[in-house]
C-alpha cells in the first residue's frame, strides 16, 4: 500500500494541505510466494450517488468521532479487528501495518473516523513476505459492495463502494484520497500489480460512501 508523505489533518484547518512526494513501497513478497498477483481489470467508476436513507426518517446523518474497532468487507471475506491505529513514521510517510499484523486493517489516525464528515482512510496488506494477507481477495470486490465498520460507540457505519481504482504508486492520487469531502466517505487502500523485484508497484483504492448506520 502507499506510504506517501502526508501532513496531519487537524480540526482547525479549513482545508487539508496535500503533499505530492514520492511514494514508498509498503507491500512486498518473497520470491517463493505463491500468492496470485493482485489486480483489478481496470479502474471502475460509478457516478457518486447521494447517500441513501439509513432509516425511513431521513438521510444518513454524519456521526460524531468514534474510533473504528472492526472492519468487514463481505465480498472479500474480510472480518477483522481490532483495528490498528496508523500515524506518521519518523520520515513523515504514512505508516502501514507491520508484517506481524498482516491479518488486520489499520486506520490513519490523523484523519476523521469512519462515519464522520470527510475521508476516513483504512490500509491493509494484500500480501507480505509471509504470504497472503487480510486483503488477499480484494479482486473479488465490485462497485456496489459494502464495507461495514464497527465503532467504539457501538454503532456500525455502512459504506457502499462507488469506485475501484488501480494506480501506479508513483502517481498516487493524494488529493483524491485524503482531500476534504462534504459528506462521510471511506477509502480502503492496499497493494496490487505484478511483482517487480519483490514488490507490487500499484495501489488498489476502494472509494465508498456512507449509506447507513446501525447498532452493533
Amino acid at each position: 500500500m502507499n506510504r506517501r508523505r502526508h501532513p496531519a489533518r487537524t480540526a482547525t484547518a479549513p482545508t487539508l494541505l496535500l503533499a505530492a512526494l514520492v511514494a514508498l513501497t509498503g507491500c512486498s513478497v518473497g520470491a517463493a510466494s505463491e500468492t496470485p498477483p493482485a489486480r483489478i481489470s481496470q479502474a471502475t467508476t460509478a457516478p457518486a450517488p447521494a447517500p441513501t436513507p439509513a432509516k425511513s426518517a431521513g438521510p444518513v446523518t454524519p456521526l460524531a468521532r468514534s474510533l473504528p474497532v472492526r472492519v468487514r468487507v463481505p465480498a472479500a471475506g474480510v472480518d477483522t479487528g481490532p483495528v490498528l491505529r496508523l500515524g506518521l513514521a519518523a520520515d513523515g510517510t504514512v505508516e502501514v501495518p507491520s508484517v506481524a499484523d498482516a491479518d488486520r486493517v489499520g486506520w490513519y489516525d490523523k484523519g476523521v473516523t469512519p462515519g464522520e464528515t470527510g475521508p476516513a482512510v483504512l490500509i491493509g496488506h494484500f500480501d507480505t513476505a509471509r504470504g497472503p494477507a487480510v486483503l488477499k481477495n480484494v479482486s473479488r470486490v465490485r462497485v456496489g459492495d459494502e464495507i461495514a465498520v464497527t465503532r467504539a460507540d457501538g454503532k456500525v457505519a455502512v459504506f457502499r463502494i462507488r469506485e475501484l481504482e488501480q494506480v501506479d504508486k508513483k502517481t498516487f492520487p493524494t488529493a483524491k484520497v485524503y482531500g476534504d469531502t462534504t459528506r462521510p466517505e471511506l477509502r480502503l487502500v492496499t497493494c496490487g500489480g505484478e511483482l517487480v523485484d519483490g514488490h507490487r508497484p500499484d495501489n488498489i483504492i476502494l472509494y465508498a460512501d456512507l449509506v447507513a448506520t446501525r447498532a452493533a
